[in-house]
């Protein structure tokens, strides 16, 4: 009894940490000061990731994290702020000790208190205290608990949907209008402070180091999953959560396809891999492509078309820097695409047409009916934080929930959020006739977005040395 006894008090006692690690308590108190410091008065109200529905846990919502820390399912999360008086609220969820033997015990709230300087409440105060909120009649907005920026649109039945829903439909004779926050949390999640920096960096830095490792070990024969293997299992060897998306290990016709993850073809001599993976570490995404010919050389034809890709994504680094549209940026790389597609005869002309089923598309960008658009259909680029498509958000088109067609410019001014970082750019990932390689990022400064992690590929003479003979 003595040795049950004692096992669980262990048990008690090897609690869950409570809060997101690297980012500190002072920096979670200035985001959430920055969020209530932009709208006037109201009640801001989120939540957390639900249980997971499988063995595997899922990570917290970002958004949530971002304002948080907290990494616990099932939480919710109110901010109220009235006559300048700003206050915050964890709602934190029990869990029923038998399955705690296999999830683990919840941290103490007196812990959480501490660690994310909340005030915390047990989840099912939750209505009670939203309820007595709303007779104070101030505005109220809400941050929907999508998984991810690229869900928001489907994500229509989930738990916190459903308490803002039911929440409108109890207040419906006071004519409840919920405002959508997002966009002002994604308006501060844009800029990367120096915490979230090192963070970014050390998951790009153990993704490309992985990548290396798996890179020298490529030989026609393997399969596509053996290479995943080789990078995911590097990423937790350095420390990393695991991957921040699907790994995608490409070869052959397999290449072509943006977001192929079945991994299971045998690769052969003569076929080029694309390996488009990240690694997740402490919550900061990593988004890293390389392509790469499975023999160790490059063909005359594969090294013209890589070349290409250098080419455009070099360009484009001319241009992306603070103040610069994201447009001018996709619109230069694009051009030297198309002039190096002609050249290499797999387009008639730089503004050649064709008449593609998604004709529609073409009467807002005219560029998704050219020719040159088969050979690159997707973006130029895009935000890597806590989600690995992070704010800020652009090219989703006007309708989307979370972007907008218009240009956007690269950096916004400084303000008084949290931090003074910049967006973190992921640069072209894939090619024109087969995807080619991406540099792992790039932090833009004032000075512009020289910086990058990994050590991109070297341009020119010394570049195709290192492409066609890495393993040497």
């Amino acid at each position: 009894m003595r040795s049950i006894a004692g096992s669980a008090m262990l048990l008690l006692c090897l609690q869950a940490n409570a809060s997101g690690q690297g980012i500190s308590s002072a920096e979670y108190t200035a985001r959430r000061d920055s969020l209530a410091a932009r709208i006037d008065s109201g009640v801001v109200i989120a939540f957390g990731a639900p249980d997971p529905t499988e063995i595997h846990q899922s990570g917290q919502l970002p958004a949530f994290r971002y304002l948080t820390g907290f990494l616990e399912p099932n939480a919710a999360f109110v901010l109220v702020k009235r006559g300048g008086a700003v206050k915050g609220i964890l709602f934190t969820a029990t869990r029923d000790p038998r399955r705690a033997l296999y999830d683990g015990f919840p941290p103490d709230s007196t812990v959480v208190a501490r660690e994310t300087g909340l005030s915390v409440r047990s989840l099912p105060a939750l209505q009670q205290v939203v309820d007595s909120l709303m007779r104070l009649r101030l505005p109220v907005y809400q941050l929907r608990d999508f998984a991810s920026a690229d869900a928001a649109e489907s994500d229509s039945m989930t738990r916190g949907a459903r308490f803002m829903g039911d929440l409108a439909e109890r207040y419906k004779a006071m004519e409840l209008q919920v405002g959508d926050a997002h966009p002002i949390v994604d308006s501060l999640r844009a800029r990367k402070s120096p915490a979230e920096l090192k963070l970014l960096r050390r998951s790009i830095d153990i993704t490309t180091g992985s990548l290396t490792h798996a890179m020298r070990s490529a030989k026609p024969g393997m399969y596509e999953y053996e290479l995943q293997a080789e990078v995911e299992g590097g990423f937790r060897r350095a420390g990393a959560d695991g991957t921040s998306f699907g790994s995608i290990i490409g070869s052959g016709p397999n290449s072509t396809q943006y977001h192929y993850e079945r991994n299971d073809r045998r690769m052969a001599a003569g076929d080029v891999v694309v390996m488009d993976v990240g690694a997740s570490y402490q919550g900061y995404a990593a988004d890293v492509t390389r392509t790469i010919p499975v023999s160790g050389k490059f063909t005359p034809e594969q090294r013209a078309v890589y070349q290409l890709v250098r080419d455009a994504q070099a360009a484009a680094e001319k241009v992306a820097k603070p103040g610069a549209s994201a447009q001018a940026w996709s619109d230069t790389a694009r051009a030297v695409e198309a002039r190096g597609l002609t050249k290499l005869g797999l387009i008639e002309s730089p503004d050649a047409t064709f008449d593609p089923p998604w004709a529609s598309m073409c009467q807002s960008n005219a560029g998704a009916c050219k020719q040159a658009f088969l050979y690159m259909a997707h973006g130029l680029g895009h935000g890597i934080g806590l989600e690995v498509h992070d704010p800020p958000h652009f090219g989703r088109g006007a309708t989307g929930a979370r972007g907008s067609g218009a240009p956007r410019p690269f950096s916004r001014q400084l303000d008084s959020g949290p931090g003074g970082g910049r967006p973190w750019w992921r640069p072209p990932a894939r090619s024109a006739a087969r995807r080619g390689s991406a540099r792992p990022g790039s932090a833009c400064t004032r000075r512009g977005c020289p910086a990058r992690r990994g050590g991109g590929w070297p341009r020119r003479r010394r570049h195709r040395r290192a492409v066609t003979s890495w393993r040497r």
